[in-house]
């Protein structure tokens, strides 16, 4: 792995544990063994590693939504091996992480916000069309709507973390939970009863190709 690969890696999982604000580039430095002057080498300061790591993750998780889709048997199916690939980042991430994205880098907050309105909001759009084709999910349903009711919910959990997880729940179990809650409302007879062979599949198989963090 490269040195400027390294450091985005070690960082990112310093980021996940205790938020943007609390780790220091000093921390950064400690936890890889190695001075502050090699990672201004890469990075001029906090900020812009900041945004280079969204940057990448987004592209990632860019990368992986279009693997699934393209994979994925059904909506249904989609849907759930989404909500898998990113069960282990988000089990391992502290709530805050949002909050201080926004307060204290606001130039990788909108790289965000613009992923979450432009390619989140089409990935499930799509989705819903997708599911409503293959008869999956319910035909009277508002697409338009229900994309803007799952943007929402998104928004929900990281802004109003500390309603949900009350020190008993992480983001992953959240997550989980509403994306279960929002697929039995727009699901249609014949794809509740996918719901649970698609939860039973996934303990079993994944997509044929899954795009690699």
């Amino acid at each position: 792995m490269e040195v400027r690969e390294y450091i985005i890696a070690e960082a990112d999982k310093l980021f996940c544990q205790f938020g943007f604000k609390s780790v220091t580039m000093d921390d950064i430095a400690k936890h890889l063994g190695m001075s502050k002057k090699t990672i201004y080498r890469h990075f001029s300061d906090k900020d812009e590693l900041v945004t280079i790591l969204i940057s990448e993750k987004i592209s990632t998780q860019d990368c992986m939504a279009k693997d699934t889709a393209e994979n994925s048997e059904n909506a249904i199916d989609e849907i759930f091996f989404a909500i898998n690939s990113t069960n282990e980042m988000l089990a391992n991430m502290n709530p805050k992480l949002f909050y201080d994205l926004q307060k204290y880098h606001p130039k990788a907050w909108m790289i965000f916000r613009e992923f979450k309105e432009k390619t989140l909001r089409e990935t499930i759009y799509r989705n819903l069309e997708r599911g409503i084709k293959e008869g999956l999910y319910r035909d009277d349903i508002n697409t338009d709507i229900l994309t803007q009711l799952r943007l929402d919910q998104v928004d929900l959990i990281f802004s109003q973390h500390d309603q949900y997880t009350m020190n008993k729940y992480n983001l992953a179990q959240i997550m989980v939970e509403l994306t279960e809650h929002f697929l039995y409302g727009v699901c249609s007879l014949t794809g509740l009863g996918h719901i649970y062979a698609s939860k039973l599949k996934l303990k079993t198989e994944a997509p044929a190709t899954t795009a690699k963090i």
